[in-house]
């Protein structure tokens, strides 16, 4: 037995292991089906952190010497990091790192803590809400909620959604953060008449030391004995507008002789209306190199149990990008069926016969599906690409088996049992197959490996049509011997009669036009050439 030979005729002689071979790949990619992640682009987001503090009452200006500067600083030293985009706002400043692709979300963030926690003490005192996210802040969210009752007001309907709605969503694997709009939060507000305060010579900054120097809730230490340790904690004494305005400015004044006090929502700072109502909404940000897909059917789930948990509550989702990629995908299964039907019914009718035909019908699902499995042991996706290169891959996978099944019904013709015709007629053609598959492979497999995020979002695509190759080689070299070894071909099918008579005429044109060229290779080598240098010049 010959090398070339050695796989169809094994396959031949042994049909049921080519047909568990087969049955293997489609049951490998049936389960890989139920692993393998479904986006709706390859994953080429390069890793972003976000890093944000406020310093109350500071000026752009402020924010940019005291702040954002000495951050800017810390986070240029971390490695991997290729742009870093920063922005100074009142009271507020922002700083968007961008590192380079494949580096780990979780690792860069790290860095990015460690670093800002080592220049923390070169912040002024009052910088707060210092915060690092694995997210782009000014990404726009993926899916908007909005939040109605008719029951709570929106003071205590924010109440709720910081405490019991927001974690629910927080919690969920790939959110990043969320943006809230129209929430009021509960607030004591301190507002100052400034005739009265000139009446007592006082000034704002007077007023201000009082608020911060009085008697709130805070610990004060611990007694540790041998049986014990007791915490101790001074009791809160203001905690009502009356109580803060009993707070002692200076000697004989108080805070209620210079401010009025009163316990309110915050002032607006923006209004969110549906349909004519008012409503709190909640933005979804997702976090950099996460699956939209996946954290859209998370939060529908989780707004199915907000609504059932409140009952003057009612969630709903406004807007989903997910929807569009779900389509999407859709819409590319549906043409990937529409192709195979396509495929299968041209081979019948070149082929003209029923049987013929069965074996490539078989070895195309095959393929497709066991392409699955290896895209899943390679850490892909399902996605817009790969789907794509399984669509444009039909028309590949099916080369190899029809060139083998060609071959075997030519030596069926020629008098041959159909076993014998199997094994002879695929050894025949078995070094063109593997041929035909390396140079396919060569062709899209250095897709993968384009520079910069071409590369990225290609290499699934390039992968993708390699795999599928590959796979049919397999099967084209065991299944289909295998199956053409039990079979007796006839081309005597009327529907193909007609296309019989067309493709003779083609014959023989294409036979008159072979004989002129070789008669004449001087001339056919010129016009060859002659072909290749125009298209040179059209390129540039």
């Amino acid at each position: 037995m010959s090398i070339g030979g050695g796989l169809p005729e094994f396959a031949v002689r042994r049909p049921l292991f080519a047909m568990v071979i087969s049955l293997l790949i489609v049951l490998s990619g049936i389960a890989a089906m139920f692993g393998v992640e479904v986006r709706e682009l390859p994953d080429v987001d390069r890793p972003i952190v976000t890093v944000r503090a406020t310093l109350p009452g500071a000026a752009p200006e402020t924010m940019d010497s005291e702040v954002t500067s000495v951050l800017e600083s810390a986070i240029a030293r971390v490695s991997g990091i290729s742009d870093i985009f920063a922005s100074s706002e009142e009271n507020s400043t922002r700083l968007r790192a961008e590192f380079q692709p494949g580096v780990d979300l979780d690792t860069a963030a790290a860095d990015i803590r460690e670093a800002v926690n080592r220049i923390s003490r070169q912040l002024p005192d009052r910088v707060e809400n210092l915060f690092v996210t694995k997210a782009d802040d000014d990404a726009r969210p993926i899916a908007r909620i909005s939040v109605r009752s008719q029951t709570y007001s929106d003071e205590e309907l924010t109440r709720i959604i910081q405490t019991t709605i927001a974690p629910a969503f927080l919690s969920i694997d790939g959110v990043a953060a969320l943006q809230e709009f129209g929430t009021r939060e509960r607030q004591m507000r301190v507002t100052i008449d400034p005739l009265r305060l000139n009446r007592f010579g006082l000034t704002v900054g007077d007023v201000a030391t009082a608020l911060r120097q009085s008697p709130f809730d805070v610990p004060v230490g611990s007694f540790l004995s041998d049986q014990q340790q007791l915490l101790v904690r001074a009791e809160a004494t203001a905690t009502t507008p009356e109580l803060i305005k009993d707070i002692d400015i200076q000697q004989g004044v108080r805070v209620g002789d210079v401010a009025e006090v009163v316990l309110a929502p915050a002032d607006p700072i923006n209004l969110l209306r549906l349909n004519g109502e008012p409503v709190i909404g909640l933005g979804i940000v997702r976090r950099a190199q996460s699956n939209t897909i996946t954290i859209s059917n998370r939060v529908a789930e989780q707004v199915g149990l907000l609504n059932a948990r409140f009952d003057n509550i009612q969630l709903e989702i406004i807007s989903d990008d997910a929807v569009f990629s779900r389509t999407s995908v859709r819409e590319v299964l549906i043409t990937l069926l529409i192709t195979v039907l396509i495929v299968i019914v041209t081979i019948w009718l070149f082929l003209g016969s029923l049987r013929a035909t069965s074996i490539p019908a078989v070895a195309i699902p095959v393929s497709i599906i066991g392409t699955i499995a290896g895209l899943w042991l390679a850490g892909f996706s399902i996605n817009l690409l790969t789907l794509l290169a399984l669509v444009l891959a039909t028309g590949l996978i099916v080369d190899d088996a029809i060139v083998v099944l060609e071959n075997i019904q030519r030596k069926q013709s020629d008098g041959m049992k159909a076993a014998a015709a199997a094994a002879v007629g695929t050894r025949q053609v078995y070094f063109a197959v593997i041929a035909t598959t390396a140079v396919l492979v060569a062709v899209f497999i250095p897709i993968s490996f384009l520079p910069s995020t071409t590369g990225r979002l290609f290499r699934e695509f390039g992968f993708g049509m390699a795999i599928s190759v590959v796979i049919s080689s397999v099967v084209a070299l065991s299944l289909a011997p295998a199956l053409a070894s039990k079979m007796s071909f006839s081309s005597s099918n009327p529907s193909s009669n007609a296309l019989s008579r067309f493709g003779n005429v083609l014959l023989g044109a294409y036979r008159s036009m072979l004989n002129l060229c070789l008669a004449r290779p001087l001339v056919t080598m010129l016009v060859s050439l002659v072909a290749a240098g125009g298209a040179v010049v059209a390129y540039t």
